[in-house]
C-alpha cells in the first residue's frame, strides 16, 4: 500500500506540474496521443518479450518527435498529425494485443491504470523518470514558461525557443510513459490537464499556479488510491474522477469568475 501510495504522489505532482505547461502552451491533445503511441509500446513489449516500458518511451518520443517536426516545417499543424499519429499507435496497439497466444491482464493494467500492483522495480523506474523530467522542468523553467505563453515573442527575445519545445514535448512524453501504470493510457492526459486547468481557475500568478496545481495533482492521486483500497474500484477512474470534481468546485468559486460577474453587474 505505501508503494502504490509514493507511486501515486510522484505521478500525481509529475502530472501536474508538467500539466501548467502542457495548459498554457495548448498541448492538450499531445498529451493525449503521447499515451495512446506509449501503450502501443507496452503492447508490443509484451508482444516480443521486450522490456514494456523502454519501448513504451520509445514509441512515447518517437510519436511527439515525429509531430514537432513536421509542425516546424509547416506541413501541417500539430493537432492534425498527433490525431493520425494518435489512431495509427492505438491501432497498431490492438493489433499487438490481438497477436498474442494468451491473454495477458498486465498489459489492461497499463491501458486502465493498475497502481495498486506496482512493483518495486517499476517504482525505481518512476521514481528516476520522475527526477529526471522534474530536474530539467526546474533548470530550464524560465525558458519553458517564456514558449508556452508566445514562442515567436521568445525566440525574438534570444531563446531557444525551437530546442526548449522540443524539450518540453519530450517532457510531455516522459510523464506520460511514467504514468501509465498508475492511472493508465486512456486517463493519464486528464491527470495532466485536470490540475493545472483547476489550478488557473484559482489565480493569475504563475508560481502560484505551479503549487496549486502540484498541490490538486498530488492530493487526488493520493486519495484516488485510498479510495480504490477501501472500495475496491480501479485507481485511475478514482483518481480522475475526484479531479473533476473538484475542477468543477474551482469553477463555480473561480475569482475569475466572480471578478467577471461583478464587473457585469457594475455594467
Amino acid at each position: 500500500m505505501q508503494r502504490s501510495l509514493l507511486a501515486a504522489a510522484m505521478v500525481g505532482g509529475l502530472c501536474s506540474i508538467i500539466g501548467v505547461f502542457v495548459v498554457l502552451r495548448g498541448l492538450a491533445f499531445v498529451a493525449a496521443g503521447t499515451s495512446h503511441a506509449a501503450f502501443a509500446g507496452v503492447a508490443l513489449g509484451y508482444l516480443m518479450g521486450w522490456p514494456p516500458l523502454l519501448l513504451a518511451i520509445v514509441f512515447g518520443l518517437a510519436t511527439v518527435w515525429i509531430t514537432g517536426w513536421v509542425e516546424e516545417k509547416g506541413r501541417m499543424k500539430l493537432d492534425v498529425s498527433i490525431g493520425i499519429l494518435y489512431t495509427t499507435t492505438m491501432a497498431l496497439g490492438i493489433l499487438f494485443i490481438g497477436l498474442m497466444k494468451t491473454y495477458n491482464a498486465e498489459v489492461y493494467g497499463y491501458l486502465f491504470g493498475s497502481v495498486l500492483s506496482v512493483t518495486p522495480d517499476e517504482l525505481r523506474i518512476i521514481g528516476t523518470l520522475s527526477i529526471l523530467v522534474l530536474g530539467l522542468m526546474l533548470v530550464f523553467s524560465k525558458e519553458l514558461y517564456f514558449i508556452a505563453f508566445d514562442q515567436e515573442m521568445a525566440e525574438a527575445s534570444g531563446v531557444p525557443a525551437r530546442q526548449i519545445f522540443f524539450l518540453l514535448l519530450t517532457l510531455v512524453a516522459l510523464t506520460v510513459v511514467v504514468s501509465l501504470k498508475t492511472v493508465g493510457a486512456i486517463l493519464v492526459f486528464a491527470m495532466i490537464l485536470i490540475p493545472a486547468s483547476t489550478a488557473y481557475q484559482l489565480t493569475h500568478s504563475l508560481r502560484t499556479l505551479t503549487l496549486y496545481s502540484a498541490s490538486i495533482g498530488i492530493s487526488t492521486s493520493v486519495a484516488g488510491v485510498l479510495i480504490s483500497a477501501v472500495w475496491d474500484v480501479p485507481s485511475g477512474p478514482a483518481i480522475v474522477l475526484l479531479a473533476t470534481s473538484i475542477f468543477f468546485i474551482s469553477l463555480f468559486f473561480s475569482p475569475k469568475r466572480v471578478k467577471r460577474a461583478v464587473a457585469a453587474h457594475a455594467h
